[in-house]
């Protein structure tokens, strides 16, 4: 689910989210199973997890909601705008990163994943440094990022 305006405090420069919506699209074609939520591109403004999960509750009340969140944002959880509502809405799944501590006071299901220290900002430094970063990324999203000049 891309987002359309991050609600971070430390604002981080992103793409435009045509750009984000059509790598997505390239991430996951023709994989069956897969689809893409636009419902915050189609919303506009701040992007909050909070009323982004309100909306998709009223809608769908049978649904069952996860929302997987590694062990680097566990820290920033109490900071979430509406947090304690939002813990009553989806379950968060945890994941464990390398360099960071597992664990928070909040109701999360830690799983067990083969540890992988790749992030979208490392992938990003590859790019700027001029380095391809094969393997990290499907091959027909890192040709989209080269041919539309992006990062």
């Amino acid at each position: 689910m891309p987002e359309y305006q991050p609600p971070h405090v430390d604002k981080k420069e992103t793409i435009p989210e045509h750009h984000r919506l059509k790598m997505l699209e390239l991430a996951i074609e023709g994989i069956e199973g897969l689809d893409i939520e636009t419902i915050e591109l189609e919303r506009k403004g701040i992007s909050y997890t909070y009323d982004t999960m309100k909306i998709l509750t009223e809608k769908n009340p049978d649904t069952d909601y996860y929302f997987i969140i590694g062990a680097d944002m566990v820290d920033y959880l109490p900071k979430w705008y509406r947090i304690d509502e939002l813990v009553d809405m989806v379950q968060f799944v945890g994941v464990q990163r390398p360099r960071y501590k597992a664990g928070t006071s909040y109701p999360v299901i830690w799983v067990d994943v083969p540890l992988m220290d790749i992030s979208s900002s490392m992938v990003r430094d590859f790019i700027a440094q001029g380095r391809k970063p094969n393997f990290l990324l499907p091959q027909p999203v890192l040709d989209y990022i080269e041919k539309e000049g992006l990062y």
